[in-house]
Parts: C-alpha cells; structure tokens; sequence
C-alpha cells in the first residue's frame, strides 16, 4: 500500500469537515461586516477578509509526511491567523473560528501527541488574547465605569474560557474517534484484501487436494471392480480348454465385476457433480465387500464391528479404506486367512482399525509408491489420524489405522 503524503479536497478522509471548515470560515468573514459596539478604528478588513480566505485555501492541501513540511505548514496557518486578529476590526469574534479550524486541520495532520499539544496551544494563545483584548477594553474605559464593568467582564472572560475549553476537549475527543474509526476501517480493508489472497491460495491448494481425492476415489473403487474383473477374466482365460464350465462361472462373475465398476464410475460422476450424498450403513457396505472379495478370491474374511452410528464422512473414510486394504490382500497377498476389526473406544476417544492376513507380505520400504497405501495414510491423516503398517516377507501383513472421534460420537 502506497503511503499517502498529503490530503487533497478529493482524497479528504471526511468531507463534512471541509464543509465545517468552510461555514466557520463563511462566519468569520460575515463576522467583519456585523455591528459592533467594540469596533476597532485601526483595524484593516480587506487585508483580514483576504488572508481569511488564504487561510480557507490552505485547507485544500493538508501535508501529512515529512514532519518538516507539516511543522510548517501549521506555523504558517499560526501566523495566518494571528495577522487576520490582529487586522481585523473585530478581532476577538474571529480568532476563535479560526483556532477551531486550525485544531480540526491538525487533528488529520498530526498524532495523538501532536493532537494534545496544538489543542493545549490553542487553549494558552486563546487566553491570552482574551486577556489581552479585556485588558485594552479597561484601558480605554474611563475609571468609573471600568470599576463598575469589571467584575461582569471578568465573569464573561470566565465563561468565555470555559465554553472554548469544552469545545476544544469536544473536538478533541471528535477527531480521535473519528481517526481511530478511520484506521480502523483501512486495517480492515487491509484484513479482507489479505483475506481475499489467502482465499485464492487455499482455493489453488484446496483444487490440489480435491485432485488428489478424486484421484483416490477413482483408484479406491474403479481399482477394486476392475481388479477384481481381471483376475476373472484370468482365471476364465485359463481354464476355458480344460473346464469351459469353470471358465464360464469365472466370465459370469467377471460381467457382475463390470457392472460393479460401471456402478462406481456413475457414483463417482455424481460425486463430482455434487449431488445429494448418499447415507450408507458401514456394517452392511461392508458386507458387501465381503461378499465382493470371497467371490474373487474365495476367501471369508473375519470381521467384527464395535462402533456406534458414525458420521457419514467417518463412514465413507472407513469404507475406502477397508475397501482399499480388501484390494490389495486380493492383488499381491496370496492369503487364505483375513481378519477385519473396527472398533471404537472412550478412552481415548478414537476409532480404530485392523485388517490382517497370512499372506506373502512384503518389504514396506520398497512399497512407497504405490496408491493403495497411500491413499489410506492420506484419509486417515485427513480425519487427524495415523496409519501403522507391520509386514515383512512370508510373514503376512496387519494394517492399523486410528483416527480421534468426538466424544458425543463415542
């Protein structure tokens, strides 16, 4: 953001002051011409009308940084308004009007500090022009009548410097809030223009990662059909000489595995077009998993369920995953025996789960770039959770994965 380094009339930060500023002024000028029983014969009202208004102009152009050209603007403003008194015929009605303004004009060019100590300034010179211009009225009374008018004088030099305390205290107070305010807007417009940037960035992360989920989905469910039909197809393959009965069973199973996979495709094209999501029951999509993996590999699994009504993110997590573990037992494990446990618990509250085999296992360090595995640790770390994998060659394999769980769920 580009500093400012002054206020123009068309980059005021408050419009309603230069209209105040400019009916002061108004007043000030009109003031000249009203009666008067006080009037100054040695007075000069073209040369005080026209600095008034050189005054005025002045406003148009508030410099804000550096401090030397802001010290001496206001030093000039000062002498401005000390020659319009003194020039003018009517000198106490006009000084006040302008010391306003200069206190309105400085409260924008100065800080807190700066504010204080122009309003105190203007307290102090206001007294004593008070004084002053008292002072010279008891001089050119004569004795009798200054000794009667004295102490209503000094009444009205009382209530004069209280009423302009409490308006310089007023606009004090004014300015400070109306700035604050102010700041407080532009931090604000800083916050949301940032906000918007952060936005677009997660918007560029959150594309990344809804790739990589649906790259998942795809492998999760599309894998499984399809590679549940290839092993069909295989064994049809193989047997279609020796056992054409076999290898039909095998072909016949391999077109439900094709139905399977065209069912996932559509399910996944509604995922994307987001429709209404679909509520499954986790017990019995699991069981048809089961039933899916016994039918390609002609082995039943073991499972046990121990966990209540879960939400509907946590059941689809947990279904790709045992979804995901069942595929990778029937692609490389070579197993007879699978055992699936998921379990939740209280203490701590968490959702745990098991798939083990007996199969051929394998090396977990050479099997880093695979999908299958990634795809799990990248759910369960979705949900806050882990994944442990314990495996070595001919000593089959037991995935766990474990994932915290709200307490209201457990």
């Amino acid at each position: 953001m580009v500093p400012i380094r002054a206020i123009r009339l068309g980059s005021h930060p408050f419009p309603f002051l230069l209209v105040s500023e400019w009916a002061l002024l108004a007043i000030a000028l009109w003031s000249e011409f009203s009666p008067t029983l006080l009037r100054r014969s040695a007075g000069f009202p073209a040369a005080a009308q026209a600095i008034v208004l050189l005054f005025g102009l002045m406003g148009i152009w508030l410099p804000l940084r550096p401090q030397g050209v802001k010290i001496a603007h206001f030093i000039l403003q000062v002498i401005l308004i000390l020659l319009a008194a003194r020039w003018s015929t009517v000198g106490l009605r006009l000084f006040p009007l302008l010391q306003i303004v200069l206190v309105l004009r400085s409260s924008l060019m100065f800080n807190m500090l700066g504010r204080v100590l122009v309003t105190s300034g203007t307290f102090v010179v206001f007294l004593i022009m008070v004084q002053s211009q008292l002072q010279s009225l008891g001089r050119s009374l004569p004795p009798r009548a200054n000794e009667v008018l004295l102490p209503q004088l000094s009444g009205i030099r009382l209530n004069l410097v209280v009423m302009f305390s409490l308006v310089l205290v007023f606009l004090l107070m004014l300015m400070n809030a109306l700035i604050a305010e102010r700041q407080r807007g532009e931090e604000l417009k800083m916050a949301n223009q940032k906000l918007k940037e952060s936005a677009a960035q997660i918007e560029i992360l959150a594309m990344g990662r809804e790739r990589s989920r649906i790259a998942r989905d795809i492998h999760d469910s599309l894998g499984h059909a399809l590679s549940g039909l290839n092993i069909q197809l295989e064994g049809a393959l193989k047997l279609w000489e020796a056992d054409p009965e076999q290898a039909r069973n095998f072909v016949t199973q391999a077109k439900m595995m094709g139905s399977t996979a065209l069912g996932e495709a559509r399910q996944a094209v509604a995922t994307l077009r987001q429709t209404d999501d679909l509520r499954k029951d986790l017990s019995s999509e699991i069981d048809l998993l089961i039933q899916r993996f016994r039918e390609t590999t002609g082995v039943l699994p073991q499972v046990a369920v121990d966990c209540p009504p879960l939400p509907e993110s946590v059941n689809l997590t947990v279904y790709r995953i045992v979804q995901e573990g069942l595929t990778n037992i029937s692609k490389y494990a070579r197993a007879d025996h699978v055992r699936i446990t998921i379990k939740a618990s209280s203490e701590p509250a968490q959702l745990a789960i098991t798939i083990e085999d007996n199969g051929v296992g394998f090396h977990p360090h050479h099997n880093s770039t695979g999908f299958g595995l990634r795809g799990i640790r990248e759910r369960a770390e979705a949900e806050g959770g882990q994944l442990r994998l314990i495996t070595a060659p001919g000593e089959g394999c037991t995935l766990s994965v474990w994932f915290p769980l709200d307490r209201e769920v457990t």
